[in-house]
């Protein structure tokens, strides 16, 4: 079996790192960090304990990130130092000043599970993965803001293309400014090869254009949800097997219809107060693969070429 790759957001996930909530974490100031509140550090952990078991209970190997970031409170959002492709690691660059610092220690513990290194980004190139987002095994969506730069995107492109990968950009909206969290996965979530989660309003219009040519459908979560509950942010254990912040119902109720096994997680402290959701909490290191589940997505790829 191998030990490693994730080029899709949704085959069974076997290996994923996480970080439980420490004293950096705590001790964030809300202002500084644009968190809604000061984390109570005890609750915050209770509700990573649950999260974490539901992760194991999905029968995923969790690996614990516990080497001391000393300031660093967004590090409990493991997703978005790294990306894992079949390849190797992709070490990034934070584009959120406050967050540079998590990448060289995440690609230590990357390096340790025996997950090889693709490649780094250099000099002014800024991506966090939280702006990465796989259409397909060969396609990479990278959402252009304030926390990936197109430098950023232009080094992913070339450390991927050797891998038969390619980078599609699309620019995002400027929505609340810089100091807030809004990555291409803030309003997208994929669920299954042919299934999102998305938030219309903040979306990209080419790649609204570029879901509807692969016939993925869309389950929209409204406004208030989105906006207060993160119900964009959805982690997917496996097709239509997915995680979702507790408290957004009319997102979960479509979810179920349209064949998705739902579980939830209290995240007052870890989520509410802190704009990271059951994604962001996560870096997977291993997947499995999936196949397109429609014919039309192999001709829309070619057509987006």
């Amino acid at each position: 079996m191998r030990e490693y790759g994730c080029q899709n957001m949704v085959g069974r996930l076997r290996r994923v790192i996480v970080r439980r909530p420490d004293e950096a974490f705590a001790e964030a100031n809300p202002q500084d960090w644009h968190y809604n509140g000061a984390p109570d550090l005890e609750r915050a952990q209770a509700e990573h304990r649950a999260f974490v078991r539901i992760l194991k209970e999905s029968g995923a190997d969790v690996v614990f990130h516990d080497q001391p970031l000393d300031g660093l409170a967004d590090a409990i959002f493991t997703h978005d130092s790294a990306l894992v492709t079949d390849r190797g690691s992709v070490v990034l660059r934070m584009g959120k000043a406050l967050r540079q610092g998590e990448e060289d220690a995440m690609a230590e513990l990357l390096a340790t599970l025996g997950v090889p290194l693709l490649g780094r980004l250099e000099g002014e190139g800024r991506a966090e993965a939280g702006d990465l987002m796989w259409l397909d095994k060969e396609t990479l969506a990278v959402g252009i803001g304030f926390r990936t730069n197109e430098e950023g995107a232009a080094q992913l492109r070339d450390l991927l293309a050797p891998i038969g990968a390619r980078v599609v950009t699309y620019d995002l909206p400027v929505y609340r400014g810089a100091d807030a969290c809004l990555h291409l996965m803030s309003m997208i979530s994929m669920v299954d090869d042919d299934l999102a989660v998305v938030y219309p309003p903040l979306m990209p219009v080419r790649l609204l254009q570029e879901l509807e040519s692969r016939r993925i459908q869309l389950i929209e979560t409204p406004e208030d949800e989105f906006l207060h509950g993160q119900a964009t942010n959805v982690l997917a254990l496996a097709p239509r097997d997915v995680v979702l912040l507790q408290g957004n119902r009319v997102t979960e109720k479509r979810l179920r219809a349209a064949g998705c096994h739902v579980q939830t997680y209290r995240g007052d402290e870890i989520t509410l107060k802190a704009e990271g959701g059951a994604t962001c909490l996560t870096r997977p290191v291993l997947r499995d693969d999936t196949e397109p589940a429609l014919e039309g997505n192999a001709e829309a790829r070619r057509r987006s070429a």
